[in-house]
């Protein structure tokens, strides 16, 4: 069936402005959102983008009533959010609580019906985890959200600095000063320096300008790694 041309505008119109309603009530409800989702914010996400969808497509949804809609859930959410941060029982029962599903190296068949997983689940999870043989492992805690979290046993452990007796450097948080060939002036302030000393140091480093430069990064001695753009690949020969 061919859209006419008024319904085509009209459904762009409501696509476009679904998106900046479903950004502006996503800034209000919270980071969260977007990262790992806990079973009610997974609820609320999936309603509202169903509501969106419809909003936007079907002929017989006004626009300000859907917006409405989504309006509730987002508050809805936003209420949640600020009770279960004042309180733990609300937070318990809302968001639910860990639980153990391997302790001090033994399965607990109990904990995974409860859960309402198998040990095959299990098992691709310590795999995902990088943990291939499940014997390693002393704990593993299904997270609030999904997430099952592995601490390994004592002899399986990676050695660390502090294992060694090592006392490492500081570590210390990168700072992007170009991307996609653009100069990030805030973050060369923040650093203390100029557009004139990054110039400088790229010149060092054989780039006259920006234009095939992806991405330039310092840490905290001043070192900077270059990342170059992709440049045109060549023509090879077939195999032979």
């Amino acid at each position: 069936m061919v859209i006419e041309m008024s319904e085509f505008f009209l459904i762009l119109y409501k696509g476009i402005a679904s998106i900046l309603v479903l950004f502006c009530f996503t800034k209000l409800m919270g980071r969260k959102q977007v990262s790992q989702l806990n079973m009610f914010d997974y609820i609320i996400g999936i309603t509202i983008g169903s509501i969106a969808s419809e909003m936007t497509m079907a002929k017989n949804i006004n626009f300000l009533e859907g917006t409405l809609g989504i309006g509730i859930y987002a508050i809805a959410a936003y209420i949640i959010s600020e009770i279960t941060m004042k309180s733990i029982q609300a937070r318990r029962f809302i968001i639910g609580t860990p639980c153990i599903l391997m302790e001090n190296g033994k399965i607990l068949e109990t904990s995974l019906k409860e859960a309402k997983i198998d040990i095959n689940d299990l098992l691709q999870e310590a795999r995902n985890s990088g943990y291939f043989d499940i014997s390693q492992i002393e704990y593993a805690i299904m997270e609030a959200n999904g997430k099952i979290s592995f601490l390994p046993k004592s002899k399986y452990a990676p050695l660390t600095p502090n294992d060694m007796k090592m006392k490492p450097p500081r570590s210390s948080v990168c700072t992007n000063l170009v991307m996609d060939g653009n100069i990030m002036k805030e973050h060369l302030e923040y650093i203390g320096k100029d557009e004139k000393w990054l110039r400088t140091r790229l010149k060092k480093e054989g780039y006259e300008n920006l234009d095939n430069i992806l991405l330039v990064i310092c840490n905290n001695k001043e070192k900077l790694t270059i990342f170059e753009k992709n440049r045109t690949k060549k023509e090879e020969k077939p195999f032979e």
